[in-house]
Parts: C-alpha cells; structure tokens; sequence
C-alpha cells in the first residue's frame, strides 16, 4: 500500500504560549483521533510534525497514524518565529523519508504540507530563499493557517495561494481547524494521484478564507 506523507508545521513561539499551544494540541488529537476511524486513512496515512520558534525540531518523523503516539510539544517564554528554517527542515526530511517512484518501484504519494503560525518569519531572507526549494518538492497540497489577529498572511501567500485564518486562539478554533484537516487528508487518499490539484472540503465557520 503506498504511504501518503502528510508534514504539519507548527509555530510554537512565545506567542503560543498557555492556552492556545493547549488548545493546538487539542486540536491534534482530534484529527488523529478521526483520521483512525477512516480505513484507507488508517491504512495509508503517515504523519510528521515540525515545531519552530527559535529552535527548529521534528517532534515526530514520519510516522503510521496506527503507530502514532502524540509528542510532548513545548513553547518558550519568548524568542523569534524561525520560519525559514523550519521549511529548511522540512525540505531535508522529505528527501529524507518520502519514497520516490522510480523504475520497478511504486513510491509514495505525493506529499501534504499543513503550516500555521500566529505570526511572522524572523528569518525572512531564509524564508524566501527556501520557498522555491519547498515548491520544488511537488506537493500536492500546501495548506497555510495564520492564528490569530496578528499573523501576517503576507509571508504565507508567497508560499502557497491556500491561505486561512483564524481569528481566536481557543479550543473551538484549533478542534475545528484539525478536524478539517482530517476531512482534507481523507480526501487527499482518494484524490492524490488521481488529480494533480488537491480539492478541499469547505472549511468549518472559524476557518476563514483569505483569497
């Protein structure tokens, strides 16, 4: 069965500090928790999780929902939004652990990239020197969320034109956000590979789109 990688990156800067890293974590179980009551998702699905703030970690390589066990994930009291180098990060591991197809070998599908931030690169030459690198890694969707009333959405939009927000940092807004991330990755299953354009459910009211 061919694995469909799905990378989430998460901002995790002082900013996230409390109840809205609280809630993102919420918001994860949730999506794990429907993505395991989806046969093909369960079958196929593997998930990776990056934090950035002013380090940059895989908190969890690219891993089988059905072998998924949640990280502890933590934020500083203050410190830069290393977006840059998060993308940096990413790009290392998707050569890394996304099988390629090659002659005699079926290989993965292509990859999904969920990313959200509550605010903005600190590193923004990094940050755009790294976009084309990102691109050229073949997506088949790139999905950007920007939390909150001070996330800029500018830095998002030179990424990818699959631009939300949301306007509150609660529970409501993470539970809802991941569970259409879910629905999402469900349908990149049936989709990816079908199509060269992933089609997205409508996202939930707290899920604004920015066009």
């Amino acid at each position: 069965m061919r694995r469909l990688p799905v990378y989430i990156l998460i901002d995790t800067s002082g900013s996230m500090r409390g109840e809205p890293i609280e809630s993102v974590k919420v918001g994860l179980e949730t999506m794990i928790n429907s993505l395991k009551q989806e046969p093909y998702a369960l079958e196929t699905v593997s998930l990776s999780i990056i934090t950035f703030d002013s380090e940059v970690k895989q908190v969890l390589p690219l891993t089988p929902i059905d072998e998924l066990q949640l990280p502890d994930i933590y934020t500083p009291e203050s410190g830069p939004t290393h977006t840059g180098a998060a993308l940096e990060l990413l790009c290392r591991k998707v050569d890394q652990e996304v099988t390629l197809t090659s002659e005699g070998r079926k290989g993965d599908w292509m990859p999904l990239l969920f990313i959200m931030t509550d605010g903005k690169p600190s590193d923004i030459q990094l940050y755009n020197r790294m976009i084309p690198e990102v691109q050229r890694r073949k997506f088949a969707g790139i999905i950007a969320c920007a939390a909150g009333m001070t996330a800029r959405t500018e830095p998002l939009k030179l990424l990818t034109d699959k631009v939300y927000s949301l306007d509150t940092l609660d529970s409501t807004s993470f539970k809802s956000f991941f569970k259409w991330i879910s629905s999402t990755i469900a349908l990149g299953n049936r989709s990816v590979g079908a199509t060269d354009e992933l089609e997205l459910p409508p996202p939930p009211p707290e899920v604004n789109v920015l066009l």
